[in-house]
């Protein structure tokens, strides 16, 4: 089920997420929903990536500076 992203600075391109076991689903403004995980973004990564979506604050500067496009799949 996905989580509304608190988007502190109000400016992010993020949605939504959901967190899953090894990875996270990210959802852009745009709709479209990307899986990252443990296998194709690593879980250093990844586990940072769940408290940046937490906390409401950067994921979307971690994504675009850290893991681009290693996402495991686009869900939509």
């Amino acid at each position: 089920m996905m989580v509304t992203y608190k988007n502190s600075s109000g400016q992010s391109g993020i949605k939504a997420y959901e967190i899953v076991p090894e990875g996270i689903a990210v959802q852009f403004m745009d709709g479209d929903i990307y899986l990252y995980t443990y296998a194709s973004t690593g879980k250093e990564a990844v586990e940072k990536m769940k408290k940046l979506a937490v906390s409401g604050k950067k994921l979307a500067t971690y994504i675009s500076q850290n893991v681009q496009d290693k996402f495991e799949k686009r869900l939509r």
